[in-house]
């Protein structure tokens, strides 16, 4: 198994290989330019992520600055909005379906190292995809860590740092995050605390 296969794999690999290293940097070269582009110019911006991303569905669109290790292993579906400042540790594949709306200051991040401190010292990584399914909500200042499936139209709340699976239809909050309730006739007519739907 080569460096290009061995990091979507989830086995153990060290990152240093000079053909990981230059193919990093390439698409960090195409990043620089979306971070650095006018507010006015959408259709570069544009044009530029679907250069950058893996794929970009209609009517997608991430607020700069966006901070990624590739980007090209990052899959985007259709009416997505990303928010200020989010970060990708996309070093294996990260899927976010349609209509998932991010928050500010979010971090996705697929990539792990051992516990083990001599395994670290070496550099050693491991990685494992991320998944945001249709409809999900993910709050500002959330941490996605690799391995986690959020389940469809679940929110997540604002600070949380989730570690492990949320299933779908759920408000989900907390450091670690868990599930608070499920999204129910509540949530159809109250919008905000005991604010109601007109």
């Amino acid at each position: 198994m080569d460096i290009s296969e061995k990091i979507h794999s989830c086995e153990i690999f060290i990152p240093s290989d000079p053909t990981l290293v230059a193919e990093q940097t390439r698409c960090l070269e195409i990043l620089y330019d979306f971070n650095h582009s006018r507010p006015s110019e959408t259709e570069k911006r544009k044009a530029i992520l679907k250069r950058f991303l893996a794929e970009i569905g209609d009517n997608s669109h991430i607020e700069p600055p966006l901070h990624a290790n590739w980007g090209k292993h990052t899959h985007l579906g259709n009416n997505v909005y990303i928010n200020f400042n989010l970060t990708l540790l996309d070093d294996t594949h990260i899927y976010i379906d349609d209509h998932v709306s991010i928050g500010p200051n979010v971090t996705i991040a697929t990539a792990g190292h051992p516990i083990d401190p001599e395994r670290r010292k070496q550099g050693a990584q491991f990685n494992v995809s991320v998944h945001i399914k249709s409809g999900a909500w993910i709050g500002a200042n959330t941490v996605i860590v690799p391995g986690v499936t959020i389940g469809e139209n679940t929110v997540i709340g604002a600070g949380s740092v989730v570690t492990k699976d949320i299933p779908s239809g759920v408000v989900a909050v907390g450091n670690p995050c868990r599930v608070l309730r499920k999204i129910g006739e509540h949530d159809n007519v109250f919008y905000f605390k005991q604010r109601r739907f007109k």
